[in-house]
């Protein structure tokens, strides 16, 4: 099977299942892909300063920097990064602010559909 050009994914999430979750669809789609981990906005910056990232999804509540801000700061740093913002609040205004920040929301839990409008979105 021919792949395409590997890409690198950063997940950050303060939940540890809904990372290793993310990871695992992730993966078992493109085995090929490189998967990098974070459980904080400010953990995700320190990597993404380090390195730069293809894709990313982001939990918007986590304890200390939100995910919108992060993403915010992260869309600086890597202006090409696709990001799917995660979240369990599904209100309006949280959809909007992704929308503003140029990122994808998709609403949790993390299941297979919604990690596959995430994977969607990355590829569209």
């Amino acid at each position: 099977m021919d792949h395409p050009s590997p890409k690198s994914v950063l997940i950050v999430d303060d939940s540890r299942v809904s990372r290793l979750l993310i990871r695992s669809l992730i993966l078992a789609q493109f085995p090929h892909w490189t998967v990098t981990e974070a459980v904080s906005g400010d953990e995700a910056l320190a990597l993404a300063a380090a390195r730069p990232f293809d894709y990313c999804t982001m939990d918007i509540n986590m304890p200390g920097l939100q995910g919108t801000e992060a993403t915010e700061q992260l869309l600086k740093m890597q202006p090409t990064v696709r990001v799917a913002l995660f979240s369990a609040n599904i209100q309006e205004s949280q959809q909007i602010r992704a929308t503003q920040l140029g990122a994808q929301f998709v609403a949790k839990p993390v299941t297979p559909k919604s990690v596959a409008l995430a994977l969607a979105y990355f590829q569209g």
